[in-house]
């Protein structure tokens, strides 16, 4: 007889709401941590680098004030206070996942898992943070190990805890650097870019393609990047990375560009070049289970070539994101207990909180004309919308991507203060099967910049009213 009907290894957002869940439906649940409730987002991710990004948005917002009318002297920061903050505030969350945990009357184990071969799902023995090991069994396992921080060894791209960091020694330094290189300009180096240059200092972001934030909408990615220049942030394109070194001074980060070799000099490195998933040391090989470039292979609810495992979130690959990974849980749990879930696969959307942010979900345009759609393309700037100029927050567009023949949304993309918080809209409308026609009935309230989603969707079929 089994201990448990569920163990979930791993108690970041998938873990933990998978385990939630379990215990919603009657399952006897555990879960195992190695390290802290709420896993990399909550201490290490998501979480803290949001609190981060805030002091720098409100910091950096005093120098503009007289476009309010307000004026302020004396402006100054205290970094080891701004970073207290955000450690605070992921204190706060983690205490409220083991309150949820006891809640719902779910078992934690503390320690790193191993899996073994057993008749039904794989054996967990636990390495006890509080010393020796307990063997607990299940009918079901589920994998939600997250991923880490992917380094490059060959080129030295591997944190030192002096000059070359990851987005783990980003979040806690000692003091706040002069001179910063980002390498990678997805959403984690494009985030820590944005909040130390609004803290001042001097950011060079390095992409080894040719545009930035090379997962959005090319039209997006450009005016991300003319708005970071703006800010004072520079950027070297299409340039591949070929060393990196400590120096006295701090570091130097080698590059070839256009054929030309260049080195950048400066007193850290932030290595923001993906992420790979947790997977070693937990007996998987002995499994013979799948893997594919380092992540787990799973199917629609999870399940993977393990009988009885299964595996969520970032360590079951793309797209690696809190939010899916909670989705994920979820689905696989009401797979488990035999509560009928929906087959459709629901629309990711994805979310950088720089300033300004920036927000989609669905198919950017190129990827939706290589698919073979006829398309109408919408879109409406923050520059002529009433509460966005009453909020002096005026940069940005929102883009739409219909299809022409059935007035399916395909895809939004936006840019522009807070867009983060209205591209669920959108998401709602794709999850829902929604068409132009739906959008062009829905009510926006006035004023608000939530209108510009309204307005670039009737923009696509050349029904626009304020523009």
């Amino acid at each position: 007889m089994s201990d448990f009907d569920l163990i979930v290894i791993g108690a970041g957002p998938g873990g933990y709401v998978a385990a939630i869940r379990a215990s919603q439906l009657g399952l006897k649940t555990a879960i195992v941590e190695r390290e802290n409730l709420g896993g990399i987002c909550l201490n290490w991710g998501c979480i803290p680098t949001k609190a981060l990004l805030k002091s720098g948005e409100v910091y950096e917002q005093l120098s503009h004030l007289e476009a309010y009318g307000l004026s302020v002297s004396g402006r100054s920061f205290d970094f080891g206070k701004v970073v207290e903050r955000s450690r605070g505030v992921a204190k706060q969350l983690t205490a409220g996942v083991a309150f949820l945990m006891k809640k719902h009357k779910i078992e934690v184990i503390e320690g790193a898992a191993k899996l073994e071969k057993a008749a039904g799902a794989p054996k967990v023995v636990v390495a006890l943070k509080a010393g020796g090991s307990r063997t607990v069994t299940a009918k079901s396992v589920i994998l939600a190990t997250g991923a880490r921080a992917r380094t490059i060894p060959a080129i030295g791209a591997v944190p030192d805890g002096k000059a070359i960091w990851t987005y783990r020694e980003a979040l806690t330094p000692k003091t706040c650097p002069k001179s910063l290189v980002v390498i990678g300009s997805g959403a984690i180096g494009i985030e820590f870019a944005s909040f130390y240059r609004a803290l001042g200092a001097e950011v060079t972001v390095i992409e080894a393609v040719d545009r930035i934030m090379p997962v959005e909408d090319e039209e997006i990615s450009k005016a991300a990047q003319k708005a970071f220049e703006k800010r004072g942030i520079k950027f070297r394109i299409g340039a591949k990375v070929s060393k990196v070194a400590a120096t006295k001074a701090g570091v130097s980060v080698a590059i070839e560009a256009g054929g030309k070799a260049e080195t950048l000099e400066a007193e850290v490195c932030i290595v923001a070049v993906g992420i790979a998933a947790n997977t070693e040391d937990m007996g998987l090989e002995a499994l013979g289970l799948k893997l594919d470039r380092g992540h787990v292979v799973a199917d629609s609810h999870g399940g993977t070539n393990v009988p009885g495992l299964y595996a969520i979130g970032d360590v079951a690959g793309a797209p690696w994101l809190a939010h899916k990974a909670m989705h994920d849980g979820v689905h696989c749990v009401e797979h488990i207990a035999g509560v009928k879930t929906p087959t459709l696969t629901a629309p990711v959307p994805g979310c950088t909180y720089a300033n300004p942010q920036v927000a989609s979900v669905g198919l950017t345009e190129a990827a939706a004309k290589a698919t073979g759609y006829e398309l109408k393309v919408g879109r409406f700037p923050f520059k002529v919308n009433g509460k966005a100029i009453a909020a002096s927050e005026t940069e940005g567009f929102v883009k739409t991507v219909f299809d022409a023949k059935t007035g399916a949304l395909l895809g939004a993309h936006m840019i522009g203060h807070e867009v983060t918080e209205m591209i669920q809209g959108y998401t709602i409308a794709m999850t829902m099967e929604g068409t132009e026609e739906d959008l062009f009935a829905t009510v926006f309230p006035h004023p608000t910049m939530s209108e510009a989603m309204h307005e670039a969707a009737l923009e696509a079929f050349g029904k626009p009213l304020h523009i």
